[in-house]
């Protein structure tokens, strides 16, 4: 998969509600595998998809990728020699920038821009009333994954957002279900007075307190007496507001990330079974080619030594 491939695959990435990271290079300098425009995804758990470079440049791409996802935070990684990075190996790397030397046997260089991409949020309506309608319309219009069900066809995870728009019919059963799931957010549709008796009639009916509480009734900002169109704005305005306070609340995710150092360049390495190895020593390490691999087995004591330092 490559150019608008990859493009396409990450849309129905961010769709499905997948957290991954997309890899464009946008610079290179030959001989490099990796081309101008050369895109690749990379999810959570290191997997790839598309094509940024070869041996030299993919290990270090999907490190990077993975503390992208984790922080959140873009950043242009630029892999070469200190030869070609000089001036910042010398005077400090930029903030939002990383710079990580690599000793590849092309001598070629690369700059990557890595983005991560976050899913798009999941919006359950149950109901069919003419606001519920507008707010599925709202919600798609936002690019947000949006299903308008029925009360027999609900589920939900708790990544999901529910909005519970039976005006009156099963808003009980309904809630009662949704708030097992502990959704990230659950609204009711309803007057204040409507709310208040739902939620103590599940009460009685020994519904967890902790449950209930999720319970938003009425759903929405309050924006006082509306139409059923700005009620459906006051619903989605309260959504984008809960989904930008979850984002700054949230803690960078610490990921332990598999790799070690070839001992004869110092290039980052992903430690796998397909990845050149050799073990000296009861002690395995692993090379980015051919030639560094060589070089160590002639003389792995020279490069024990240097690495220790």
């Amino acid at each position: 998969m490559h150019g608008l491939g990859v493009l396409g695959r990450a849309s129905e990435l961010a769709r499905s509600g997948q957290l991954f990271a997309l890899a464009t290079v946008v610079w290179r300098q030959g001989p490099s595998s990796g081309k101008e425009g050369s895109r690749a995804i990379i999810t959570a758990d290191g997997e790839i998809d598309g094509w940024i470079g070869g041996a030299c440049a993919e290990p270090v791409v999907i490190r990077e990728a993975k503390q992208v996802i984790a922080d959140g935070k873009p950043r242009l990684l630029l892999l070469g020699s200190p030869e070609q990075f000089g001036q910042f190996f010398n005077t400090g790397v930029p903030e939002g920038m990383t710079v990580v030397p690599i000793s590849c046997q092309s001598e070629g260089a690369l700059e990557v821009y890595i983005e991560p991409v976050l899913p798009a949020p999941h919006l359950v309506i149950v109901g069919s009333s003419p606001m519920a309608h507008t707010l599925a319309q709202l919600a798609r219009a936002l690019d947000w994954r949006t299903d308008l069900v029925s009360p027999a066809e609900f589920t939900a995870d708790n990544h999901s957002m529910v909005v519970v728009a039976t005006q009156g019919h099963n808003d009980e059963d309904v809630i009662e279900r949704a708030a097992r799931l502990r959704p990230a957010y659950l609204g009711l549709v309803a007057s204040r007075k409507r709310g208040e008796a739902v939620v103590g009639y599940l009460a009685e009916r020994g519904v967890p307190r902790d449950q209930l509480d999720r319970v938003r009734a009425p759903a929405g900002l309050d924006l006082g007496k509306t139409s059923h169109e700005e009620m459906a704005v006051a619903i989605l305005a309260e959504l984008v507001q809960l989904r930008a306070s979850q984002q700054e609340r949230q803690p960078m995710r610490q990921l332990k990330l598999a790799e070690a150092v070839d001992p004869v360049c110092g290039m980052t390495v992903a430690p796998t079974a397909s990845t050149l190895h050799l073990e000296h020593d009861s002690v395995t390490y692993y090379f980015c080619c051919a030639g560094c691999h060589r070089a160590f087995s002639d003389n792995p004591a020279a490069y024990i030594k240097a690495a220790t330092r």
